[in-house]
């Protein structure tokens, strides 16, 4: 398996094999396509009952959705997390995957953009949802439309297509309860 470098994502977006909606060329990098945090959040609730982590597990139930306007940000204290999600999206092809990582210049701040759920299934066709947290000692604002994370292409031996339960994940989708 290879990491394909700007002028091989360049190629596969050409062809319409990688596609991002909405696409910026002036994004991608040597290596990696930076992604852009939308206005959609999910913060937890605080409770002090237990919840119970099983395979039908509801994320849903222990967050709230938040719509944050332009201009406007989320206050992430430290050891805090917060879900957001991409104004991106991203659709791969069966023989390519991906990662999601942070940018060294907010991770130099203690801000963590996934707790571990980076990888990327080949044929996912979706906003990427963030787990961000704050590792560091002072609180950090977070503004939408920041370009807060990198995507990492990688072509795969064989062919897969993902087809689980966040397959067609969006920000409006991503904001309610449902």
């Amino acid at each position: 398996m290879t990491i394909l470098a700007r002028s091989e994502i360049l190629h596969e977006i050409s062809r319409g094999r990688i596609r991002i909606t909405p696409y910026d060329e002036a994004m991608v990098g040597p290596a990696s396509v930076d992604l852009h945090l939308s206005g959609v959040f999910r913060v937890f609730r605080y409770t002090k009952e237990n919840f119970k982590v099983r395979e039908d597990s509801d994320f849903r139930l222990a967050t709230r959705g938040l719509q944050v306007e332009n201009g406007d940000f989320v206050l992430l204290k430290p050891g805090e997390t917060v879900l957001g999600i991409t104004v991106e999206k991203i659709e791969l092809p069966d023989d390519i995957c991906g990662w999601l990582e942070g940018r060294s210049r907010f991770a130099r701040l203690g801000l963590l953009v996934h707790i571990s759920a980076s990888f990327m299934q080949p044929g996912l066709a979706n906003h990427q949802v963030l787990e961000m947290s704050n590792f560091g000692p002072m609180p950090l604002e977070i503004y939408p439309g920041t370009p807060i994370c990198q995507f990492i292409f990688q072509r795969t031996i064989g062919h897969g297509s993902y087809q689980g339960r966040f397959r067609e994940q969006t920000p409006e989708r991503f904001l309610t309860d449902d």
